[in-house]
């Protein structure tokens, strides 16, 4: 069990994706989840391991949510009997099985680096690799005939304009800093990924020489139109590690201005695999729900014993005839 999720969390960071894990630190039976068990929750709400069913696990989903949000970690316990005044630092939760039993989770989200991927061996380029390690950066460098030492920290030296195995997504930032030395190979091979920020550190005499040859052979003018040119803030910079510092500051301007992360549980609309318990407002699996009934023509799903009795009790307390479907798609 602890090496199927080491293998998936290696796997996830690798990919440098967002995720976030669940570990049960407490328990008292019945809970099916004992101390030690693992999860893993991907920012589309999949789940490897196994911290508990039912109310548990929807309490996990929702929990994971809000820590991915706001990159905070959180403890949740899910009890019969919540404090009425918890204590600092927990979210309590109701058990609402039946069965009852209790549990505390530490929740972490782990949260995806900044990538930048370097396009050449110049001064600058090695004073930006220097500049990102400092920042914690996953840095990447691509180009032919690196020295020996000229790069030292980094994570990862290509020799060659090759993105193959090397994960892009909206985390990863390309800097080409070529400085002459093949600029059009680097910015065509660049072009073929999806990048947030591309930028070519050049003047604009070389630019524009640049882009030219670069239309000739068939990029056209929207993709040109993506490249960030001249690279970095305008900050008056002339040696190389000011450049550097000039970039990475439009980097860090770039992510600090990012919208909030998306929520996982956030969208409400769609058929989609999750549903919200109407009773407790707890994510449920509808593949396997504990119980389902049938209200006005709707299903609606439970996680759990308790929630289908208070339901049944007054089922219009929960859902108002005018109500859209309560489903929950995972974004």
């Amino acid at each position: 069990m602890l090496d199927e999720f080491l293998t998936q969390y290696n796997l996830l960071r690798q990919r440098n994706e967002l995720f976030a894990t669940a570990t049960v630190v407490w328990r008292e039976a019945p809970s099916s989840g004992k101390a030690g068990d693992r999860a893993i929750i991907s920012s589309s709400g999949e789940v490897w391991g196994w911290v508990g069913g039912g109310c548990t696990k929807g309490i996990v989903l929702k929990e994971a949510s809000a820590a991915m949000q706001e990159g905070r970690p959180r403890l949740v316990r899910v009890s019969p009997d919540p404090d009425v005044a918890p204590q600092q630092g927990i979210k309590e939760y109701k058990m609402t099985c039946q069965s009852g039993g209790s549990v505390d989770l530490f929740i972490e989200p782990v949260m995806p680096s900044t990538h930048l991927i370097i396009m050449g061996k110049s001064a600058i380029a090695q004073a930006l690799a220097t500049a990102a390690k400092l920042l914690d950066y996953r840095v990447t460098v691509m180009a032919m005939g690196v020295p020996e030492g000229a790069f030292v920290g980094v994570d990862e030296v290509k020799m060659a304009f090759n993105f193959s195995k090397t994960p892009v997504n909206k985390h990863t930032f390309v800097v080409v800093a070529t400085q002459g030395e093949q600029d059009e190979m680097a910015l065509k091979a660049a072009l073929k990924v999806s990048v947030p920020h591309l930028a070519f550190v050049a003047s604009r005499k070389k630019r524009d020489s640049v882009f030219a040859y670069l239309q000739s052979v068939g990029v056209s003018e929207s993709e040109l139109s993506a490249i960030k040119t001249p690279a970095g803030i305008d900050i008056k910079a002339k040696t190389p590690i000011e450049v550097a510092i000039s970039i990475v500051a439009e980097i860090i301007q770039t992510v600090r201005s990012e919208p909030k992360l998306p929520d996982m549980l956030g969208n409400l609309t769609g058929q989609e695999k999750f549903y919200i318990n109407p009773v407790c407002q707890i994510p449920v699996d509808k593949t396997t729900p504990k119980h389902v009934v049938e209200y006005k023509g709707e299903n609606v799903y439970f996680c759990c014993d308790g929630c289908k009795v208070k339901f049944d009790a007054e089922p219009e307390k929960y859902i108002r005839s005018d109500s859209a479907p309560n489903v929950l798609a995972l974004l």
